[in-house]
């Protein structure tokens, strides 16, 4: 495996977690028992790597933080990840239980903040939606948390209206006259490993791709609330998102980069690329899929409803990038994450020039933001 290119002062380590996985993690700062702990969980395609300009700068503030790649990514072992994979070890209880076994082996009784982006901040609201007594504060990047699944009253298999809703939404794309599919759907799916892995323009390209379309510098159009939850508003979302219907994500990237010009990225260097590159051409795609096979799969959603009716009851904040269509991806999230599933909420904050890799595309004004939180959100 290549050296990562990490800032002097940022140390990799690796240990079991007591939850089946040989974990790798990066880390900054004092890592002491009495040294506040901030953890950061990354989202899908992402690594610890992604929380490079945070590490140190956090540190610096004096906190001891820890990014570790999560089960299914980077150089985290220990877990299974083929097309026909029980997707049971990667529901988010478990990752939750996942990092509750980094803390420990860390020798932390609590974390001052756990933070999360995109796929991880529903890690990290899960967390201290579980475990208030360890995560004291939560911090969701780009991907807004709505709660646990609902139990409704009354028999005990009625779906949620929201839930029906949505399924219905979702199912209506299909017969939009130009047939479209959501893309957790996609990801969800037996065939999108395959396609993304063996991607026609190769696969340091399609990632190139895909992370540029989703950054400012790819945005077509300033992102909106959609109206309301149909299939013809959905429609309404980058292709990205929802996907033509006889394509795969690969091939949507494609598409959409032939019609542009590409210049040199101002946040996301060739090195880095390197790494995603290297990591993902290692590993794959589907252990990060999974996460999202077992968040669509029924079944494994019923299960979570032991926790329906739960809040997030720790300071809360929520940081996006102003052009991150993810951010409106369903409609009415952002209302329902500030108004129903957290109780303390703190601030909603939007970072100038930054789509959906925000962190990465503006880290002196999230590291500021995270910062003011940390030490004055509480």
């Amino acid at each position: 495996m290549t050296l990562l290119p990490l800032d002097p002062g940022v140390r990799a380590r690796q240990a079991d977690n007591g939850n089946g996985l040989h974990m790798h993690w990066l880390e900054a700062g004092d890592a002491s028992p009495e040294t506040p702990m901030v953890v950061l969980l990354h989202g899908f395609p992402e690594l610890a790597f992604s929380w490079r300009h945070q590490l140190l700068a956090l540190a610096q503030a004096g906190f001891h933080v820890v990014a570790p790649d999560q089960r299914g990514y980077g150089r985290t072992t220990g877990w299974t990840a083929n097309v026909d994979t029980d997707p049971r070890a990667f529901r988010m209880d478990n990752l939750v239980r996942d990092v509750l076994g980094l803390i420990h082996v860390l020798g932390k009784k609590s974390v001052h903040a756990v933070v999360g982006h995109d796929f991880g901040s529903h890690v990290a609201a899960w967390c201290a939606l579980i475990r208030p007594d360890i995560f004291r504060s939560l911090a969701m990047l780009a991907t807004p948390f709505t709660g646990p699944p609902a139990m409704p009253l009354g028999a005990a298999d009625t779906p949620d209206p929201r839930a029906r809703q949505l399924a219905e939404a979702l199912a209506g794309l299909s017969t939009l006259e130009r047939p479209r599919k959501h893309y957790q759907l996609y990801y969800s799916g037996l065939e999108a490993n395959a396609e993304m892995h063996g991607a026609s323009q190769g696969l340091r390209e399609f990632l190139r791709g895909y992370y540029h379309l989703k950054s400012a510098e790819g945005a077509d159009k300033r992102p909106a609330p959609l109206p309301d939850l149909s299939a013809a508003s959905l429609a309404g979302l980058p292709t990205y998102y929802v996907m033509d219907a006889d394509l795969g994500m690969a091939d949507t990237v494609a598409r959409s980069m032939a019609r542009r010009e590409m210049q040199p990225s101002r946040w996301l260097s060739e090195e880095s690329l390197n790494v995603y590159s290297d990591e993902f051409g290692r590993t794959g795609f589907q252990g990060g899929l999974l996460w999202y096979r077992a968040a669509t799969t029924r079944g494994l959603q019923q299960e979570l409803q032991i926790y329906a009716g739960l809040t997030v009851d720790v300071p809360s904040c929520f940081i996006a990038g102003e052009m991150d269509w993810g951010v409106h991806m369903l409609p009415g999230a952002l209302d329902a994450m500030q108004n129903d599933a957290c109780t303390r909420w703190v601030s909603t904050r939007f970072i100038a020039d930054a789509g959906h890799w925000v962190q990465q595309e503006q880290p002196e004004a999230v590291n500021a933001a995270l910062l003011d939180f940390l030490k004055t959100g509480r």
